[in-house]
């Protein structure tokens, strides 16, 4: 049984996994230089270390992801309540589950 990927801890991609040593934090290495510079940035603040944060268009992309899924989930209730057929609604889920991955996403 296969586990799934770990999400990058800068931008939530997935990570690929190693078969030795420690496992990997950062999906590449310019995601792993910006965690570094944002540490920096925060070091002598009172920013929490672990804080997320986030550019306005950052923000307004995340923000524009959740209204997606939000408008996709409920296309699917209606789907459902009008009794769409089943290929249909395996489409609209498929949708779901794509935008639901790209909703991990913070960056």
């Amino acid at each position: 049984m296969q586990n799934k990927p770990s999400p990058c801890a800068w931008c939530g991609r997935p990570v690929a996994e190693v078969s030795a040593g420690r496992r990997r934090r950062y999906c590449r290495q310019s995601c792993r230089q910006r965690a570094y510079e944002q540490r920096r940035t925060l070091a002598g603040t009172s920013i929490p270390g672990d804080a997320v944060i986030l550019s306005a268009a950052d923000a307004t992309a995340v923000s524009d992801r959740a209204f997606q899924l939000r408008c996709a989930c409920e296309d699917v209730a209606t789907a459902v309540d009008e009794g769409a057929p089943r290929d249909e609604l395996a489409r609209m889920c498929a949708d779901l589950v794509a935008l639901a991955r790209q909703g991990e996403r913070l960056r």
